[in-house]
C-alpha cells in the first residue's frame, strides 16, 4: 500500500504566456487520458530522512523552473465543438506528490506492468471535469526502507505531447534538478502551426485506410463484444540474441526486402503471428497490423527534434489472412508491416492532417478510452482480429538522472495496445 504524505501544486517560476495555445490536428487524435512512465533509483550511498526531504524540495524547485519553457504542461484542457480540445495556458500548475510505500522494493519484483506498480504512478481522477485535471503529475515514492531506493512515476496528458517529447521533457527536468542549464537545442519548440492543415482545406490525396473500419471477426457485425473484454498486461522479454534470431529469420527467405528488416519489423511480425495463433482464428480471417510513425524526420522540411507536441502518423498494413501470417515465413508479416511504415512521407502526412481537419467529430477516429466505458460500434477498435503495436525503441528513456542515485530500471506504463521498447 502507498500513502500520499504530501501533495504540491507547482506553477512556473516566472510569468509565462497566457491564453489559448492552438492544438494541431495531430494532438486531437490520441486518447484524451494520460500516459505514464516509472523510474526506479537506488541511492549512491546511505540516504537519511533529511536527504530525502531535501531531494523532494529540489524536485519541486526544479519543476517550477522547467515549467517556464514547458509552460503548456502547467495549463488545462477544455472540450470544444466537434469533440476537439483546446489548451488554456493558465499556469494552474503541475502536481507533485510525495508518497511512502509499506512494501520493500523486492516485493514489487521486476516492476513489470501489473496492478501493484500502478500505486507508484500518479492516479488521475477522470470523474472530475477535464478542465480541472493537471496535464502533468509526478509521484516520488520511498520504499519501506529508504536505503532500498525510490520510485519516480510521471504521467502526462497525451493530447499535449507524444512519448518522445515527454521523454525530452523528463530528461530536461532531470538535468535542471542536477543544477545544470538547458542548451539552446534542448528548449522545446511549441509552434504547432508547423502541422497546420492546408488553407483552404484540401481533399485528402490518399485513401487513409488507417481510419476506415478494420476487419471484423468473421460472423460479427461490430466490435462491442471484443471492446468489453478485460485486458491483461504482460511483459514479454526478448534477449538481444533472440531479437537477432528473429531478424535473421525475417531476412532469410523468399519475401526478403532490398533492405534488411528492422528490429521493429521483425519483432512486430513475430507478435502478429503469435497473436493470430493464440486467438485460434479461422485461416480465412482477415487481419491487419496498425502502428504509428514518428514524423519529425519524415516531413519536408523536417520538424525539429525538440518539437513539443504529437508528431505521429497512424498507418496500417495491407489486409492479410490469419492462415498466411501463421503459415508463411516471418518475412511475409514483416514485409506487410514495412509497407505500412513506408507509406508515411511528407505528402501522406499532409494529406492525413487535412483528413483530420475535415472530420466533423474527432470521436470517430480518436483512440477510445475503453477502460472508462467508451464502448461504441462506430469507433476504430484495433483489437482482435487485428493488432496495434507501437515502438519506443531507440528513445532516450534511460537518460533521466535526477541526482538521487543509480537508475535500476525504467518501465513504460501499460496501455490499450502493445509497445516495444529497449530494456536495460
Amino acid at each position: 500500500m502507498v500513502t500520499i504524505i504530501g501533495s504540491y501544486s507547482v506553477t512556473p517560476k516566472e510569468e509565462t504566456p497566457n491564453g489559448v495555445l492552438w492544438l494541431a490536428e495531430n494532438d486531437q487524435v490520441p486518447r484524451w487520458s494520460h500516459q505514464s512512465i516509472l523510474y526506479i533509483y537506488k541511492p549512491k550511498h546511505s540516504e537519511s530522512e533529511d536527504d530525502f526531504n531535501v531531494f523532494v524540495e529540489r524536485m519541486r524547485e526544479s519543476l517550477s523552473h522547467i515549467l517556464v519553457p514547458y509552460y503548456p504542461l502547467a495549463g488545462r484542457l477544455n472540450w470544444i465543438q466537434g469533440g476537439r480540445l483546446k489548451l488554456d495556458c493558465n499556469a494552474k500548475g503541475a502536481m507533485l506528490l510525495e508518497a511512502q510505500s509499506n512494501k520493500s522494493m523486492a516485493e514489487y519484483g521486476d516492476f513489470s506492468p501489473s496492478q501493484p506498480i500502478k500505486e507508484l504512478i500518479p492516479t488521475v481522477d477522470y470523474s472530475r471535469p477535464i478542465e480541472e485535471l493537471p496535464l502533468l503529475l509526478a509521484q516520488i515514492t520511498r520504499f519501506q526502507q529508504l536505503q532500498e531506493g525510490i520510485a519516480i512515476g510521471i504521467a502526462w496528458s497525451h493530447p499535449i505531447c507524444d512519448g518522445l517529447a515527454a521523454i525530452h521533457f523528463i530528461n530536461s527536468w532531470a538535468k535542471v534538478t542536477r543544477g545544470n542549464k538547458l542548451e539552446a537545442n534542448e528548449i522545446p519548440i511549441l509552434d504547432r502551426t508547423l502541422l497546420k492543415p492546408s488553407h483552404p482545406l484540401s481533399q485528402p490525396r490518399f485513401d487513409h485506410r488507417e481510419y476506415k473500419p478494420l476487419p471484423l471477426i468473421l460472423g460479427r457485425s461490430d466490435t462491442i463484444e471484443e471492446q468489453k473484454k478485460k485486458t491483461s498486461f504482460v511483459q514479454l522479454k526478448l534477449t538481444s540474441m533472440q531479437v537477432q534470431k528473429l531478424k535473421k529469420n525475417a531476412n532469410n527467405n523468399d519475401f526478403q526486402s532490398e533492405k534488411p528488416y528492422t528490429r521493429f519489423e521483425a519483432i512486430g511480425a513475430h507478435l502478429w503471428r503469435c497473436a493470430c495463433k493464440a486467438r485460434e482464428l479461422h485461416k480465412n480471417q482477415p487481419t491487419v497490423f496498425k502502428t504509428v510513425v514518428d514524423i519529425r524526420k519524415k516531413m519536408n522540411p523536417p520538424l525539429p527534434q525538440n518539437y513539443f507536441g504529437n508528431a505521429l502518423a497512424g498507418t496500417v498494413s495491407p489486409t492479410c489472412y490469419v492462415g498466411e501470417i501463421v503459415a508463411k515465413p516471418l518475412s511475409y508479416a514483416a514485409k506487410n508491416i514495412r509497407e505500412a511504415v513506408k507509406m508515411i512521407n511528407d505528402e501522406y502526412i499532409r494529406s492525413q492532417i487535412d483528413f483530420y481537419a475535415g472530420e466533423e467529430h474527432m470521436d470517430r477516429i480518436r483512440v477510445p478510452y475503453l477502460e472508462k466505458g467508451e464502448h461504441r460500434a462506430d469507433i476504430l477498435f484495433s483489437g482482435n482480429p487485428n493488432l496495434r503495436v507501437t515502438s519506443w525503441m531507440g528513445m532516450p528513456v534511460y537518460e533521466a538522472d535526477f541526482g538521487w542515485g543509480r537508475k535500476l530500471t525504467c518501465k513504460i506504463s501499460s496501455s490499450s495496445f502493445g509497445r516495444i521498447y529497449d530494456s536495460h
